[in-house]
C-alpha cells in the first residue's frame, strides 16, 4: 500500500499513542520532582513520530531513512527513561502504565526497522527525484526483471536437468 500521507501510516499513529501515553503518565505527582525527567521524556516520546513526519515530507528516500533512525533512537531514549522510572519504589503504582509504553515503544522500533530495512533495498530515490524519465526507468527495469525472472522458471521446468542445484 501507498501512502499519500504522514498521518496515514499506522507507525505514525502508534507513535502519537506512545507521546499520549507518555504525557499521561508524567502527570503523576513522580515526576513532579526538580529534575527534567519529566521534560525529557515527553521530547523524546514526541520526536518518534514528528521525525516520522519531517522524514515522510522531505521527499527523499536517503532524508526518510535518516529521520527513521532519528525516530527509532527517540524510541529507544524513551524506553531508557521508562526503565530508569521503574527503578524507583516511588514509581510502583506506575508499573502497568510503564509497562505498556515501553510495549509500544518497542512496536514502533520494530516498525520502524523493518520500514527503513525495505528502502534501504529500494532502488527509488524519492519523491524528489522522480519525474516521468525516471518513472518511465523505473517501471521498464521492473517489467524486465519480472520477465526475466519468468522466462528463467520456464526454462527451469522445462530442463531440470540443466539445474541440479535446485534438486537438492
Amino acid at each position: 500500500m501507498k501512502y499519500e500521507r504522514f498521518e496515514d501510516l499506522p507507525v505514525w499513529k502508534d507513535a502519537i499513542e506512545l507521546a499520549k501515553g507518555v504525557y499521561e503518565l508524567t502527570k503523576d505527582k513522580f515526576f513532579n520532582q526538580p529534575g527534567d525527567l519529566r521534560d525529557q521524556m515527553r521530547r523524546s516520546s514526541l520526536s518518534v513520530s514528528n521525525n516520522i513526519a519531517e522524514g515522510f515530507e522531505r521527499g527523499s528516500t536517503a532524508e526518510l531513512l535518516a529521520f527513521l533512525y532519528i525516530s527509532r533512537g527517540s524510541c529507544g531514549e524513551t524506553r531508557s527513561m521508562l526503565l530508569f522510572t521503574e527503578q524507583f519504589g516511588e514509581a510502583a503504582h506506575l508499573k502497568s502504565q510503564i509497562s505498556d509504553l515501553k510495549s509500544k515503544a518497542e512496536s514502533c522500533s520494530r516498525q520502524i526497522r523493518g520500514w527503513a530495512d525495505s528502502l534501504q533495498n529500494s532502488d527509488i530515490k524519492g519523491q524528489r527525484h522522480l519525474n516521468e524519465n525516471t518513472r518511465g526507468v523505473y517501471e521498464a527495469k521492473r517489467r524486465a526483471d519480472a520477465f526475466d525472472k519468468q522466462i528463467q522458471e520456464t526454462l527451469r521446468k522445462a530442463r531440470p536437468q540443466d539445474y541440479p542445484e535446485e534438486g537438492k
